[in-house]
Order: structure tokens, then C-alpha cells, then sequence
């Protein structure tokens, strides 16, 4: 008896017991997601296909509609998270000298300010400001910093109005990797796959404390994310998507400096994804010849990407070199000469250089030290990381490294993380996981590898660790931005172990405006430590600075971000001594009370 069999599509044979399945003349999926076409009668011998009848006929009829609701949820809850997150916090440090740098971008034409970073994360940050409509006065002369200050809160604007303008666009962006996640590991593992790293994407809460913010950060790591699918789709279609990667290569470079270690990996990579699209067809030595070529193209693309974003701000490249550049010497100032791009590119790695030649302080598990510890980013992802999301990462890369047909994808999702952070390991800023959010992203793919093992318990599995991951996320909502795993005793614990862009970025200002005013309507002394770039008066906090009066002269109400309890010292440490911790606003700022 003979089942239904359309063109294409498999029919069900049953012969003396047996089911086999039998392909008509059709295409059929490869390993690495690529299309081969297998002559009409071949059998492949299968499980037990299921009636149409039977309880899986409607699941299996309405598969894409399903997957495209499933896909929707997801990114539709991480897009709620963000933006209720974001309608709360006030500015953190970073973000005030990215949206000013963006209005001065869009009005002046002006590279003059924050030069340090690459124009590109600025002008998306620029498509949301420009509905804000701020008012700045041309021609600011002050530093960045102030430049932030003067549009938020001196030049009659709406703070709050405008971050959220401001930060829109990156929320965006966030939403868009996420489906370049998705489809990345789609390719590699199918739709189950493909779901499994979108909900661990959607439920980061590194991702999505940090692409609810104005920063360059998340763009960065999406743009190397997407550069790496495309080289990987360039096995099958080169011609269309080399050009692609080399677009989302520039992309990446021309947002932030830190990505270009990636750089060399991507183009040996295009190399090899020419190499392995041409197959056999071609002699050896034409493919390498044609590899070059390729690898050489992607260069050039990449290189106009990062001249085009400079040219969309100022058409002139009008540029002089502030006179606080930083000279540098042998192979640093070798590799600057060497660099294909505008002068004031090679201007801001000079100051990047700067930064890393300075001591930081930094502080790990209650040690405050200055300098860095290599093995810094590893333990703060280790803290801030679900413990869910840990163990898929972990089963994930062992699983592409032992099955076979995933063999030939590691180089694309585990070696180039694996490169940018060995990279940022050996950075002297030991200040947040975000200088690594390429992790999460990119092992979000290698995490739904557990799923190639094609064994029930696999399923079982990564289903469960993913609901763990989802009910750790949704249970630190709204305090994304402190979150640390259930392991080091969740947000309210993580400044006993991390501070500054980890737990407390000078967020919560408005947060404590409102708890100041609902618990402490009484108190008129308030003492108040704050780190951050906000504005505390604008908000209604009338704080008085403890450090500038003697200490027999505090009392009432001692309110101190916890990044300054971490670094704290000589007068702060003597005032803290003396105080009674009474309340915490955000998993940020402890309030407490001084007699």
C-alpha cells in the first residue's frame, strides 16, 4: 500500500512491515543548511511517520504559523522589557555623551566631539533624537561630558523624553540581531534550533539591559554576529553574501574600535567560504586565487563602509587633531599608519590608546584593585550570566565540536568570540560585561547545538534549561541592569561582588527621587553620594555633598550609589562606619540613616 506522495515532498511507503520514506525528485536539506537534490526513488529509512489524522496532523499543518507566533512572542517580550525598562532609568554615565554627540552629528556636521568612537552607533542613536527635537545652542565649546549635561538639563528640554527618543533606535537593532540569531542558528539546526537561541537571546539580561540603552555596545557585537552568519550563508551564494559581510563588517568597525580584532578572522573566513562554495569544479590553484580575491573585496567594502559613516556626518572631513591626543610609539603607531581609514579614525585609537595605558580601579568578589585582572570578564560573566544559559553554553560548544556536521560552523560561532575576548581580556577597564556582549549573542547559536544530538532527553533538556533561563530573567524585572544568577544571590547581592556598568551606571535617579519622596517626606537632610551623569536637582533630589563638611555635621538620611560604597575610603568609609543601611533603591543605591 502505497501513501500519498506529492512532488517534492515525502510520500510513505509500507512494505512486509516496514516504513521507509521516498523523496520524489526534490530538494533536500544539507547539514550546514544548504539544498542538494536527490534522484526520484531514493529511500531513507526514518522513524514512524505519524497519520495526518493523528494527534500531531494540526501542529504539523500549521508549522510556519507557528513558528512565526513563536518567534513574535519572543522578540515581543524582550521588546516589552526594554522599553518599560528603559521609560524608567534615568541616563546612565555613557549615554548623555552619545546623545549630544548625535544632535551635534545631525545639526553642525561636527566630528569634533567624542571622537574616541567611530560615528555609526551615534547616527542610529541620531534617527530617534531627531523626533525628540531638542534644543542646543550651535557651537558648544565644552568637553563631551558637558555637552551631554548642557542638552538633558540646561537647555530646557524633557531628560526623560529625550533618552527615550534617544535610546529607541538601539532598541531596534536589539530586536533585528535577534533574528539574525535566530536565522543564524535556523541554518545550522533547523526551526527548533533556531527558536532554542532566540529565547536565550530574547531572555538575556545582559542583552536587554544593554539594548535599552543609548550605547554602542549591542550594535557592535550584532553587527560581528551578522557579518559571521552571512560568511557562513557565502558557502552556498557567495557572490550575494560576501558583499553583505563586508557591509556588516564595516558596520561593526565603524561603531566601535574594540571589534576590529575581529577583522582578520572574518576575512580568513571569507576565504574559506568562497573556498568552500566553489567546490571541486575549480583547480586548486584558481580557487585559492579567487579566495584572495574575495577575502581582498570584503576589505575594501569594509573599509568604505567606515569612510561612508564619516563622509554622512561631515562631506568635508573637516578634522584637527585636539590637542590632547595622545602621542604612540612602535607597533601601535605602525599599525595607525598602516590603517586605511579618515585621520580622525586613527585620532580616536590614539585616545583609545590612551585609555588603556591609564590605571582604573576595579573591584571582583569584594576586592577593590587597581589595574586589571585578565580573568575579569570571565568571572563577571559567570555572575551575570543564567545559570540555565551557562550549562547550554557549555553542552552547546561541546556538541559543535563532537557532532560532525556541525564541525565545520565552529570557526564561525566559537572562534571569533573566542578571539574578541581574549582580545578585551587584555583590556585595563574592568568595568561591566558589556565589553564582551558578543558573547551571549553568538553562544546563544552555539548553545542550540545540545539539539544536533537528535535524542529525546536533548529536547527535554534544552527545553528546561531555557524555561530556567526565562523564569530568572522575568524574575529580576524591571532591575535588568544588576541582575547576577540566583548562584551569587541574585540583583541584590551583585554589588557585593561587581560594580560601576555591572550593578549601578548611575541609573536610578528617578527611582530614588520617587522613593525619597513616598517613604522620607520628613527628612530635609539628605546626604547623597551619587555616581553618575544625571542631574540630581532636576529630578527633586536636593542632596548635600557629605565628603565637603566635617562628619560630626551628617545626619539624617545618607544616600550613596553602591559603586562608591565599593571604592569607598578615608571619609566616605568613616561616615559608612557610622550609618545604619535602611533601604535600597534598584538593586543600586542604599539609602542609610545616620544619627
Amino acid at each position: 500500500m502505497q501513501g500519498r506522495r506529492e512532488r517534492g515532498r515525502p510520500g510513505l511507503d509500507v512494505h512486509r512491515g516496514a516504513r521507509t520514506m521516498t523523496y520524489e525528485q526534490g530538494p533536500l536539506r544539507t547539514p550546514d543548511g544548504g539544498a542538494r537534490t536527490a534522484p526520484a526513488g531514493t529511500h531513507a529509512t526514518g522513524p514512524p511517520a505519524r497519520n495526518d489524522r493523528g494527534r500531531w496532523a494540526w501542529p504539523r499543518r500549521h508549522r510556519r504559523p507557528l513558528l512565526l507566533s513563536a518567534v513574535c512572542v519572543l522578540l515581543m517580550q524582550m521588546a516589552f522589557a526594554m522599553v518599560t525598562t528603559a521609560l524608567e532609568q534615568s541616563p546612565t554615565i555613557d549615554e548623555p555623551v552619545y546623545v549630544g554627540t548625535s544632535v551635534v552629528y545631525v545639526r553642525e556636521h561636527s566630528l569634533r566631539f567624542n571622537p574616541e568612537h567611530p560615528p555609526l552607533g551615534k547616527l542610529i542613536i541620531a534617527t530617534g533624537t531627531v523626533f525628540a527635537h531638542p534644543r542646543l545652542d550651535p557651537g558648544f565649546q565644552g568637553d563631551q561630558g558637558r555637552l551631554g549635561r548642557r542638552l538633558l538639563y540646561e537647555s530646557g528640554n524633557d531628560p526623560w523624553r529625550v533618552m527615550f527618543w534617544a535610546r529607541l533606535p538601539v532598541m531596534v537593532v536589539t530586536l533585528l540581531f535577534g533574528l539574525v540569531v535566530f536565522g543564524f542558528a535556523r541554518d545550522l539546526l533547523g526551526s527548533a534550533g533556531g527558536l532554542a537561541a532566540l529565547a536565550l537571546y530574547a531572555f538575556s539580561p545582559d542583552l536587554i539591559t544593554n539594548g535599552a540603552l543609548a550605547t554602542l555596545d549591542v550594535p557592535a557585537a550584532g553587527f560581528v554576529v551578522t557579518a559571521a552568519w552571512m560568511l557562513w550563508r557565502a558557502r552556498r551564494r557567495p557572490l550575494l553574501y560576501l558583499p553583505l559581510a563586508g557591509v556588516a563588517s564595516g558596520a561593526a568597525v565603524a561603531t566601535k574600535m574594540s571589534t576590529l580584532p575581529a577583522v582578520p578572522v572574518l576575512l580568513v573566513l571569507t576565504g574559506w567560504s568562497y573556498w568552500q562554495a566553489r567546490g571541486d569544479a575549480m583547480p586548486r590553484s584558481r580557487r585559492a586565487t579567487h579566495s584572495l580575491v574575495a577575502a581582498v573585496g570584503v576589505a575594501l567594502v569594509l573599509v568604505g563602509v567606515v569612510w561612508a559613516t564619516y563622509l554622512v556626518v561631515d562631506p568635508r572631513l573637516r578634522w584637527a587633531t585636539p590637542a590632547n591626543v595622545p602621542a604612540v610609539h612602535g607597533l601601535r603607531a605602525l599599525l595607525l599608519d598602516w590603517l586605511p581609514f579618515p585621520d580622525a579614525y586613527g585620532d580616536g585609537m590614539r585616545i583609545q590608546f590612551g585609555f588603556e595605558s591609564a590605571t582604573w580601579h576595579g573591584y571582583l568578589f569584594g576586592r577593590l584593585y587597581s589595574g586589571s585582572l585578565w580573568y575579569y570578564l570571565p568571572a563577571a560573566l559567570l555572575v551575570k550570566t543564567p545559570l540555565g544559559m551557562l550549562a547550554l553554553w557549555c553542552g552547546g560548544a561541546l556538541a559543535m565540536a563532537a557532532v560532525p556536521r556541525l564541525r565545520s560552523a565552529v570557526p564561525y560561532v566559537l572562534l571569533l568570540p573566542a578571539v574578541l575576548l581574549a582580545a578585551a581580556m587584555q583590556g585595563s577597564r574592568d568595568l561591566g560585561v558589556r565589553y564582551a556582549l558578543f558573547v551571549p549573542m553568538f553562544l546563544a547559536v552555539a548553545a542550540a547545538g545540545v539539539l544536533a544530538l537528535r535524542r529525546r532527553w536533548a529536547y527535554a533538556v534544552t527545553a528546561a534549561l531555557v524555561g530556567c533561563v526565562a523564569v530568572s530573567s522575568l524574575r529580576t524585572y524591571p532591575y535588568y541592569l544588576p541582575y547576577s544568577n540566583e548562584a551569587f544571590g541574585g540583583p541584590s547581592a551583585t554589588h557585593l561582588r561587581l560594580h560601576d556598568s555591572n550593578v549601578d551606571w548611575g541609573q536610578d535617579l528617578g527611582r530614588l527621587a520617587a522613593r525619597l519622596r513616598e517613604r522620607y517626606p520628613h527628612d530635609k537632610d539628605v546626604w547623597l553620594v551619587y555616581k553618575g551623569s544625571g542631574v540630581p536637582s532636576w529630578y527633586g533630589i536636593h542632596g548635600h555633598d557629605p565628603l565637603k563638611v566635617p562628619p560630626s555635621r551628617v545626619h539624617g538620611l545618607l544616600v550613596v550609589s553602591d559603586t562608591s560604597i565599593a571604592k569607598a575610603e578615608g571619609r566616605l568609609a568613616q561616615l559608612l562606619s557610622g550609618s545604619r543601611a535602611i533601604d535600597d533603591v534598584g538593586h543600586s543605591i542604599t539609602i542609610f540613616r545616620r544619627p
